[in-house]
């Protein structure tokens, strides 16, 4: 008779979500996701194949519950800059501050780490990048369309410029950088993007 689990997967990937992305893959071993996921070894290598299969996996649903709703969000915002300031704003707080300050992403993290050589998992990163820059260039193209940005700006090179911050975002706060240097940098790197004030909007002298 074919095995039936008595777990549902998906609540079984939430747990080992977050011992991966504290500890990454490679200083992950099996006997820390059985005692995250109270499943035993040969059900989670039943299920996933083996940790290479779990950790993909578990990275998959991770894009899936973090990144995609966040780009989504940014990528239909009518705000222009304002939507990029609060992409990275929402960025900086969640890694900064609250239950998994000083996590990192896990994404980031994959891509700092070998796990990234994986086929599997590099074709996750790559899909998670041309998401990101995708949804940042179409927030970069609702703020030219607004007046917002300087006229010379390109909007693929500052989207690819700001997909590589929020990378240095998630990595220097794993490294312990606080909010305040993060969001001056954010505030340094958008300034060169911003529209020069019209003579109506100088402030007096």
């Amino acid at each position: 008779m074919p095995d039936i689990k008595h777990f549902n997967p998906d609540l079984v990937l939430d747990d080992a979500i977050e011992v991966f992305w504290r500890q990454g893959l490679p200083t992950t071993g099996i006997q820390a996701l059985v005692t995250a996921t109270g499943i035993s070894r040969s059900s989670l290598y039943a299920t996933f194949g083996n940790k290479d299969g779990l950790y993909t996996a578990a990275l998959a649903r991770y894009i899936a519950q973090h990144s995609v709703p966040a780009f989504a969000r940014l990528a239909s915002a009518d705000s222009g800059l304002t939507a990029i300031e609060e992409f990275f704003g929402g960025l900086i707080e969640v890694r900064c501050t609250g239950p998994v300050a000083g996590w990192g992403c896990m994404v980031t993290n994959a891509h700092a780490g070998p796990e990234c050589a994986a086929p599997d998992v590099r074709t996750l990163l790559e899909d998670h990048h041309a998401a990101l820059q995708a949804a940042l260039r179409s927030a970069l193209a609702t703020a030219a369309d607004l007046g917002h940005l300087h006229p010379s700006t390109d909007l693929d090179q500052a989207a690819a410029v700001l997909a590589t911050l929020a990378y240095g975002v998630n990595l220097r706060s794993r490294a312990g950088a606080d909010a305040r240097s993060l969001t001056d940098t954010v505030t340094a790197a958008l300034a060169p993007l911003r529209a020069l004030p019209t003579p109506q909007e100088q402030p007096a002298p």
